[in-house]
């Protein structure tokens, strides 16, 4: 499949989660098995050539992927998920997004110096939710070889807060 015929299976929700924003619905894309595989693989082509270690991917939508694509790269995968749903010790970074703030945190342990790290979440808005995240990564010695996205709101400038990556996206949306 072409990365444009993608767009087709985005679903918009206008108003959610708050008036005046458009949400990009994913699950209209992951309810059909041929186009979901096919995403999929146009992530992987994405990464190619590249070493990774693991897979960091963020709640909760990012898990959907990110699993998918650790097991596909052979590499492990990271949870980053919202505070207080990690079991062991954590670091944490409260963050800014487009309607409010949160709080994400990663084990301590879940990132070994020096280990290649794929980055990965469905959607790129502001960018406060995937730089958090690095941040965390970058604070346990992980070294971010790309940042993959499967949709980016290219308008909301969210590439600017993570330009000391690499960053692609499958599709991008110019404005709302």
């Amino acid at each position: 499949m072409e990365i444009s015929k993608l767009r087709k299976y985005i679903r918009n929700v206008p108003d959610f989660p708050e008036k005046g924003i458009v949400f990009r619905d994913i699950t209209t894309l992951l309810k059909k098995p041929d186009v979901f595989r096919d995403s999929i693989k146009l992530l992987l082509n994405a990464v190619e050539g590249r070493s990774i270690d693991c897979v960091v991917a963020i709640e909760a939508r990012g898990f959907i992927f990110g699993g998918a694509l650790a097991a596909e790269l052979g590499a492990g995968f990271v949870p980053v998920r919202k505070s207080g749903k990690l079991p062991a010790e954590t670091i944490e970074k409260t963050y800014e997004l487009e309607y409010g703030s949160d709080t994400l945190a990663i084990h301590r342990d879940a990132i070994c110096p020096g280990q290649k790290v794929l980055m990965f979440d469905d959607l790129l808005a502001t960018g406060g939710t995937v730089d958090a995240s690095c941040r965390m990564v970058e604070e346990l010695g992980g070294d971010i070889v790309l940042c993959l996205f499967l949709i980016e709101l290219a308008f909301l400038n969210g590439r600017q807060k993570i330009a000391r990556h690499p960053v692609q996206s499958l599709l991008v949306y110019e404005e709302e």
